[in-house]
């Protein structure tokens, strides 16, 4: 159960929703699941909160989180814009940094999701069931740009960056 979510400022690259954080109290994340470049956590609520890390959002744990860490994370430093409690099997701080602030949030009505602008013209997961080299061949046909720039467009292959396509 999600409690005491605050954030610091109005906005990250977009604003937060409205009555972000009351829309988040008491909602119950149902799991966390990942399209493209989003993270997407169903709520009890009925909304599904979306999370777009941007280049350098980052969430940080602290507290009884199940598993262990590397190293600690920093907790509220200079670029964290939004921190909530989760309670469940732990008590756990959840913080998200971003220090260029290029990341945003949203929250969707779950039946939504695969409908919002944010996600409507996304191509295939590169690991899904629905890829394939076949597919991947009709969707670059006809196209006269360089390869890099043709599975950067998220239209082609969803979720793919600039390290994973120089790769």
């Amino acid at each position: 159960t999600l409690s005491q979510t605050r954030h610091n400022r109005p906005d990250l690259r977009f604003p937060f929703p409205e009555r972000f954080a009351e829309r988040l109290d008491g909602a119950v994340v149902e799991r966390i699941e990942r399209r493209a470049k989003y993270l997407l956590m169903p709520l009890s609520t009925g909304e599904t909160w979306v999370t777009h890390l941007g280049m350098t959002g980052r969430f940080t744990l602290d507290g009884a989180a199940p598993g262990a860490f590397e190293t600690d994370a920093p907790v509220a430093g200079k670029h964290e814009h939004f921190s909530l409690i989760a309670e469940g099997a732990a008590r756990t701080r959840i913080g998200y940094a971003d220090a260029r602030r290029f990341g945003f949030m949203g929250l969707i009505p779950t039946p939504d999701v695969e409908t919002h602008p944010w996600f409507a013209g996304l191509g295939p997961e590169p690991l899904g069931n629905g890829f394939s080299g076949a597919g991947l061949a009709a969707a670059l046909s006809g196209r006269k740009q360089n390869i890099k720039v043709s599975l950067l467009d998220q239209r082609i292959v969803a979720g793919l960056g600039n390290i994973y396509v120089c790769e």
